[in-house]
């Protein structure tokens, strides 16, 4: 299935005080279920992609939350 929307996602890691924060072009169910099976599995890490498919490598024993936004359709034009 094709998405083409995207989602932005926040990830806070533990002892830091800033947060990863980008979007994402994949749906939130595929984020999702990305880091509950690296969580379920017992995984040293997970990575996700963004828009512009930088990949992030995010290992499990640093996070501290996963944030993902609504999905919204990607824009086109301009607003008033």
């Amino acid at each position: 299935m094709s998405y083409s929307g995207h989602v932005e996602i926040r990830i806070g890691i533990i002892n830091s005080a800033r947060e990863i924060s980008f979007e994402s072009s994949q749906s939130a169910a595929d984020i999702q279920a990305v880091v509950a099976q690296a969580l379920d599995t017992d995984a040293k890490y997970f990575s996700l992609k963004d828009d512009k498919d930088s990949l992030y490598v995010v290992p499990v024993a640093s996070l501290g939350y996963l944030e993902i936004g609504a999905e919204n359709p990607r824009r086109v034009g301009f607003v008033a």
